[in-house]
């Protein structure tokens, strides 16, 4: 057997086998000898047939089990003996399998880049300034009275209006495709608050409860079919309409989150979590700088097949997000082929960053602690005595989990360590912008 790899590029690898045609023989015989043994064929007894009619019956059966018993018994064998590693299924091209002829085919797969990490220290690295601001608090508490309202139900000669909540059923088609429709689906919209497609909560003003009305949109940017069609055409009927009720904001009120006897107390506990809220999204926005600085000073190329695993990743999570906002991908305007073209460079470089990080704890030798392991237990448990029992015992007797949290401290190591080493100005979140 002769075995030949060749680079394709620093991700991907092309590996080329060639079976010699006596072994091929071999293959074939046996192939044909099973088949004969089983074959049913009109005239004869299973097993009497002669070999000549099984070769003309069979030829294309005997084909694919021989190229498929010869993939398994070679490729692998080839890839372990060249040490080569694919990082998922490779894409097979073969010659035509022929009696007394050698067999050759190749194999082309994704491998692991390898990583020869340059500069990593002294990354130059802007960080937000923190600053309090009250009218974020007030934001809060004005979106806490809104969860807290009251839907009351409207005749059905009320018109909508700004403010109000409408139960629709709705469905889209592409403009000029009208087979091309998304089906009935059932939304709650409140009018007003600009988190559907733009002009699709405008066109409900004015409707009554019953009414249906159709109208065209511009679909945003992304949309698979945006180079036939630029526009959604929307046929939508009003269910219900409701008006809020809003609760004052009181000491009552305050009453009702359990702890709090006052609303100066709420407040307190605001600032508190808003503090916290903040500083915590300015430092997550820190270190993804902190990363991208990293990934200018180490380009790299990246596995496609890494790529899509993310981004199937990143797809999964933007859907459940949508599910637990009662929303979908169409009121998006936004499809799977639209997602993946629209955040592929994101992908790109989330998989990047992770195999410099990845790269950056073992050149640092980044090691895990049972010290650490319990400071993270108690993360996730936060501050649960019954749920960090449970927590213990499930990563102690699941590896793949022990794996993969053990895996998540060395990154955030590995990210303290780039910080500790960079050059780090603080900005107000004005020249970030501009920057």
């Amino acid at each position: 057997m002769q075995v030949h790899v060749e680079d394709i590029s620093s991700v991907q690898k092309k590996i080329t086998i060639e079976i010699p045609a006596e072994r091929v023989n071999e293959e074939i015989d046996k192939a044909y000898s099973a088949i004969q043994k089983k074959a049913k064929l009109q005239g004869f007894r299973p097993g009497k047939a002669p070999m000549q009619l099984i070769k003309r019956t069979y030829s294309d059966a005997m084909r694919d089990d021989v190229m498929r018993r010869l993939y398994q018994e070679t490729l692998y064998k080839a890839l372990d003996e060249h040490k080569v590693e694919p990082l998922d299924s490779p894409t097979i091209e073969s010659d035509i399998l022929e009696q007394g002829v050698p067999f050759k085919y190749s194999a082309v797969f994704d491998v692991m880049p390898q990583i020869l990490l340059g500069e990593y220290t002294g990354l130059i690295v802007s960080k937000e300034k923190y600053v309090a601001k009250p009218e974020n608090v007030d934001g809060e508490l004005k979106r806490m009275q809104e969860n807290m309202a009251q839907l009351i139900p409207l005749d059905e000669d009320a018109v909508i209006e700004n403010g109000h909540t409408v139960s629709v059923e709705y469905s889209v088609a592409l403009e000029g495709s009208p087979d091309e429709n998304s089906g009935a689906q059932s939304a709650e919209v409140e009018v007003g608050s600009n988190k559907l497609i733009p002009g699709f909560e405008e066109q409900l003003v004015g409707l009554k409860s019953g009414a249906t009305k159709e109208f065209a949109l511009d679909l945003p940017a992304g949309n698979e079919t945006e180079a036939i069609a630029k526009k959604g055409i929307f046929t939508v009927t009003v269910k219900e309409v409701k008006r809020k009720e809003l609760p004052e904001l009181n000491d009552e009120f305050a009453q009702q989150f359990g702890e709090y006897e006052t609303m100066d107390a709420l407040r307190a506990k605001m600032v508190e979590y808003h503090e916290k809220h903040e500083t915590d999204r300015i430092d997550n926005e820190f270190k993804e700088r902190v990363i991208q600085a990293l990934i200018k000073k180490n380009p790299l190329d990246v596995p496609e097949s890494m790529v899509k695993r993310q981004l199937d990743h990143m797809f999964e999570n933007l859907k459940n997000r949508l599910k637990s906002q009662q929303m979908t991908l169409e009121m998006m305007g936004l499809d799977a082929e639209g997602f993946r073209a629209r955040f592929r460079e994101d992908a790109i470089d989330k998989v990047r960053g992770g195999l410099l990080l990845m790269a950056l704890v073992e050149k640092e030798n980044i090691s895990v602690s049972d010290d650490d392991l319990a400071v993270q237990y108690e993360k996730i448990a936060a501050g649960n005595p019954e749920m960090l029992d449970r927590i213990k015992e499930y990563y102690s007797t699941n590896q793949n989990a022990k794996g993969s949290i053990i895996s998540e401290i060395k990154e955030d190591k590995a990210i303290s360590l780039l910080i500790d080493r960079a050059v780090v100005t603080v900005v107000d979140a004005e020249q970030l912008k501009t920057a």
